[in-house]
């Protein structure tokens, strides 16, 4: 097992210093490998001055920018512990997790000041557009620990809380060089390539798919503030990306722009997809365009990357996830913890390097995750095939049972996102009367479309066991989501007298 990594980044600077590592998508301006380099090091050298050293807490809350990455580098260097913080939630929100991870200091973008200003305890500020270079250039330089080791804390990700109240994900150095392997030698990922980050830095693909391991392989990573599909669009346009990843919500939106199927797309080497389910109809609207989009899953916990599917498989498995990557170890199992056979749905459960070893200062949410063995459990259900690829079915805790048969929400997601009308979808099940629980279909209708229960019941009819179509539809006009565009039921089902 690695017990130390080198400085990851001193490592790179010395191979390409001249190299561009980042640039913002906005202003264009750009970092090369050894002016990132030394910016980490003058970061690190202020938070040292500040008194923050091993294992102390520095939170961020800010949009994409390229001083996220200035300061995860400089935290590496002093063994401080990067704490990113969703500038979404708002400071009754954010007081909790300060007082979960308990920062010593708080650096803080423009748009975020007073929402800072407003927390209940904060720690102290930092504005990175008022104070942060003046702080650097006044920081006395000192040296850096050469190596990180690998089982420590890097950074902290809170997760989205689609169940529950946020967790403190803890991300070491080793989780972060398994995921670069995984997604690297999966992607293709390289010196030469150029990649974009626009999902949240707050969110773990904001940071890990693809931006961080594009800089340990040294190549380009263009920084937009967040997601906008015009600036994506221009970016595509001027064939400035190689690899490219998105959550299904993002290529929802690039299929509807008036000017993404009309581009010269054979530049983008490796598209990547995940965060949340990938409905079969954005994969075969893609497949049209000629995009391989390549399916897969991961979570907070595993790095993110565990699976994906190789672009030679992409046209021809839609619908499944692809197979664990080189460090994921992964299970199904039945509910006695046995491995089932290939074509039985159990309980996903996943190990290797790439695994966090817990939940920050929740030691009783970290027992609940793992089984006796140590194997992380998922929370998803999932089958293999004969050949070896896995399919995801659903969250254990969404599967609803009626008439004495599993229901598995994603499948019948899977068919009503299919419907011409239809936006978005999330099937919830609710209690019923007659066979102990059934289907509420929550429809969000796309721009302009009509459609009605009778038809949507009928479509899915045409296409499902009849124990599978929802009992009820409700239209809504948008959803509640995550970061990551994933929707929160748990909302959905708050706002339900009827659902579970």
């Amino acid at each position: 097992m690695i017990a130390e990594i080198p400085d990851l980044l001193a490592k790179r600077a010395a191979l390409k210093p001249a190299a561009i590592a980042l640039e913002d998508g906005v202003t264009g301006r750009s970092l090369t490998y050894a002016a990132l380099d030394a910016r980490a090091g003058a970061a690190a050298a202020m938070l040292a001055a500040r008194g923050i050293g091993e294992g102390d807490r520095v939170a961020i809350l800010c949009r994409n920018r390229i001083e996220l990455f200035e300061l995860l580098f400089a935290c590496a260097r002093i063994g401080a512990i990067l704490v990113p913080l969703s500038w979404r939630m708002p400071a009754a929100e954010l007081d909790l997790l300060i007082a979960d991870c308990a920062p010593t200091l708080l650096i803080v973008g423009g748009e975020d000041l007073a929402t800072a200003r407003a927390l209940a305890d904060a720690p102290a500020i930092l504005s990175l557009d008022e104070d942060y270079e003046a702080a650097l250039a006044a920081a006395p330089r000192r040296a850096a620990r050469p190596h990180w080791p690998a089982p420590d804390t890097w950074y902290l990700i809170y997760t989205s809380g689609t169940t529950g109240r946020p967790k403190g994900v803890i991300c070491t150095y080793r989780m972060a060089l398994a995921n670069y392997v995984n997604i690297t030698s999966a992607a293709g990922i390289g010196a030469a390539d150029s990649t974009v980050s626009f999902l949240p830095h707050f969110h773990t693909a904001g940071i890990n798919l693809h931006a961080l391991p594009t800089l340990i392989s040294g190549g380009r990573v263009i920084v937009l503030p967040g997601f906008d599909t015009d600036a994506l669009v221009a970016l595509l346009a001027a064939r400035r990306i190689d690899t490219f990843f998105a959550v299904p919500t993002v290529y929802r939106a690039l299929l509807a722009h008036p000017g993404f199927a009309t581009l010269p797309l054979d530049h983008v080497r490796h598209w990547g997809c995940g965060g949340a389910p990938l409905p079969d109809a954005i994969a075969l609207a893609c497949r049209d365009l000629g995009i391989r989009l390549c399916n897969g899953m991961g979570m907070t916990e595993t790095g993110p990357t565990a699976f994906l599917m190789d672009p030679a498989d992409a046209w021809d498995r839609i619908g499944s996830v692809g197979k664990p990557q080189l460090l994921c170890s992964a299970r199904i199992v039945d509910e006695a913890g046995r491995d089932v056979s290939d074509g039985a749905v159990g309980e996903l459960l996943f190990g290797g390097p790439g695994v966090t070893p817990g939940y920050w200062r929740n030691p009783e949410a970290t027992r609940a995750a793992f089984t006796s063995d140590g194997w992380l459990r998922s929370g998803d259900l999932a089958r293999r095939d004969a050949d070896g690829f896995y399919h995801v079915v659903g969250r254990r805790k969404e599967m609803f049972i009626s008439g004495g048969a599993n229901v598995y929400p994603a499948e019948v997601e899977n068919v009503l996102a299919a419907h011409p009308a239809v936006a978005d979808v999330a099937v919830i099940g609710e209690s019923d009367p007659q066979w102990g629980e059934a289907g509420h279909a929550f429809v969000q209708l796309a721009s302009g479309a009509q459609a009605d229960a009778t038809a949507l019941a009928a479509y899915c009819r045409a296409r499902l066991a009849a124990y599978k179509v929802p009992a009820r539809f409700e239209f809504v006009d948008d959803f509640p989501r995550t970061s990551a565009g994933k929707i929160r039921k748990n909302l959905l089902v708050a706002q339900c007298k009827t659902c579970r």
